[in-house]
């Protein structure tokens, strides 16, 4: 078989793993053992990212489950070839809002959902170290950082509520905002945030050169309650805390 004829056959079985529905195995190779390569490329895939998705799967049970990472498979080109990176291009795949996907049984929480599932393994995997020791007592006046083992989550739906049993079909009035970080044992938590303590972790990123007092100053202004030392008081209480589970740290 010369290489074109040997290319020929590689795109058409691609195809027809991508597609067997609409795309034929290459001509003459054995129906039967091309089903044997189609069955298992799906079940590999489809696998991979079950263990990524489990609540995904029971919200919309085995049956759409299986068509919608048909759709990933017959659609999405992979651009890594990385195991442990193809659950994160699923969730791009999904937020892309790709026309195959723009009707059917598709919960509208479905896009946020796999977000939050995901960044947990996410999380697990970022090859990052945990802030260095710092003073607490230094939190005003010191800049700040945050930690990148814990990342702040703002979403539309109440993903960390979402269940078989529970499906909402609008989104609340407030977003859900939520921090997840890993600890030492390499754990993944996630805990609630308040719209201020999400702000506050915001802003250190977005203004690293401000030290805590100022950060503490600036968030007040924006939540009304310019001059208020009971604010600042309880910004600082807040600070210990984050800077307690390792969340924010001092800069030298």
């Amino acid at each position: 078989m010369d290489k074109h004829s040997l290319h020929q056959q590689q795109t058409t079985m691609g195809l027809y793993l991508r597609d067997p529905a609409h795309c034929p195995p290459p001509a003459g190779m054995d129906v039967a053992r091309a089903g044997v390569y189609r069955d298992l490329v799906f079940s590999n895939l489809s696998s991979l990212l079950g263990g990524t998705f489990p609540v995904l799967i029971k919200v919309l049970g085995d049956d759409h489950w299986r068509s919608l990472v048909r759709t990933f498979l017959r659609d999405h080109r992979a651009r890594t070839p990385k195991f442990g990176e193809i659950a994160e291009e699923f969730v791009e795949f999904l937020a892309s809002a790709p026309q195959a996907l723009g009707e059917g049984p598709w919960p509208p929480f479905m896009v946020e959902l796999a977000h939050y599932e995901w960044i947990e393994m996410a999380l697990q995997q970022v090859e990052a170290e945990p802030l260095p020791a710092s003073d607490a007592g230094l939190l005003l006046d010191r800049p700040l950082q945050v930690s990148p083992l814990a990342w702040p989550l703002a979403y539309a739906w109440p993903v960390q509520l979402v269940g078989p049993d529970y499906r909402p079909e609008a989104p609340p009035v407030q977003p859900t905002l939520l921090l997840v970080r890993r600890t030492e044992d390499w754990s993944v938590k996630f805990s609630e945030l308040s719209p201020l303590a999400w702000r506050l972790l915001q802003r250190i990123g977005e203004f690293p050169e401000l030290d805590g007092r100022a950060q503490l100053e600036g968030l007040a202004v924006e939540a009304g309650a310019t001059g208020s030392p009971a604010f600042i008081d309880s910004g600082l209480s807040l600070l210990r805390q984050m800077h307690g589970e390792g969340v924010v740290g001092v800069i030298a």
